[in-house]
């Protein structure tokens, strides 16, 4: 598929975000969470590297591009409603800005939360 054709098909929220699930390519973790706009989903695909858009900062987001973290994006792939990207990537460096390797380490709980046997 091209470009344009994966382009055409993402359905953006109200506010023109798509959320972008950031899978590490060789081990199939979720690395973080993030949103893209059109603007940076064509940066994306024209580069080969992670570009998102900034919710607090209000601007396109080069992924590495301060830090040397950049995500190399291996494949971008559309959910059945394609409304969420799951982008495949090799990393250049830890994909947290705390410098963990995933967004998703939790101190409090070993990242991670069981529910008791029997309670479904």
């Amino acid at each position: 598929m091209d470009h344009e054709a994966l382009l055409a098909m993402v359905r953006y929220n109200a506010d023109g975000l798509v959320p972008c699930v950031v899978q590490d390519a060789g081990t199939g973790e979720v690395l973080m969470v993030a949103y893209a706009d059109e603007e940076a989903m064509r940066a994306t695909l024209a580069t080969g590297e992670a570009h998102f858009w900034s919710r607090s900062r209000q601007e396109l987001w080069h992924k590495g591009g301060t830090s040397g973290n950049v995500q190399r994006v291996v494949s971008v792939r559309l959910d059945c409603d394609h409304d969420t990207a799951l982008l495949s990537v090799e990393c250049a460096g830890p994909a947290c800005h705390t410098g963990s390797v995933s967004c998703f380490h939790d101190a409090a709980n070993g990242g991670a939360f069981t529910t008791p046997a029997g309670d479904e």
